[in-house]
């Protein structure tokens, strides 16, 4: 079973349905039993920083995610993603999870770039895993990105920023984009992420 974190962050539904059009089960829940229960853990997220932060502490689930993020396949997708970062410019400052290391940051104001980025990207990839290619292109939606760090297997570039499409550390992954708008290609990224054996159950 997948578990889809609700942390009344948005885009869940779209999210389970993606799955379910795989003939993939998946449960939206905010309980920790069910999160460390599951097989797969998906975090996705729409929104802002510091609410999303706010929610996780509220509804207690700050510890589980960091927890499940480093010990089960993880997906994270949006602010899901950017939220497993250290720290965000948005809201004038917020910590995040620390889960992976860097910041996200707001895009500059650049003639001809509307913020935020809204459309389809093409990314350049080095994901071991081939869960992303070069060429591939996703649906973004944010006005915030994470820099490009060591855990950086793809990126994409906008507003003269090259930044962080997709980051990988073990059985994370996480994307700014959303596969679950992004036709075929995102369904390829999901039946990878679902297919894929963890790290204990490969050679």
């Amino acid at each position: 079973m997948i578990a889809i974190v609700d942390y009344k962050a948005g885009n869940l539904t779209s999210v389970k349905l993606a799955f379910e059009a795989l003939d993939c089960p998946a449960l939206i829940t905010s309980s920790s039993d069910a999160i460390r229960a599951a097989e797969r853990v998906v975090f996705p997220g729409v929104g802002a920083a510091k609410s999303a932060m706010e929610n996780l502490r509220s509804m207690g689930l700050t510890e589980v995610v960091r927890e499940v993020a480093e010990t089960k396949p993880f997906l994270g997708i949006c602010l899901g993603m950017q939220i497993l970062f250290e720290h965000s410019e948005e809201d004038g400052g917020v910590d995040l999870l620390g889960v992976l290391r860097g910041k996200v940051i707001r895009f500059p104001d650049v003639p001809g770039c509307k913020v935020p980025e809204i459309g389809w990207n093409e990314i350049a990839a080095n994901d071991p895993r081939g869960f992303v290619r070069t060429h591939d292109e996703y649906y973004f939606v944010h006005s915030y990105y994470a820099e490009v760090t060591p855990c950086t297997v793809a990126t994409a570039g906008y507003a003269g920023v090259d930044f962080s499409a997709a980051v990988r550390r073990g059985d994370l992954f996480a994307c700014q984009f959303h596969p679950e708008k992004s036709g075929k290609t995102g369904l390829r990224l999901l039946r990878s992420f679902i297919n894929e054996p963890s790290s204990e159950g490969r050679p």
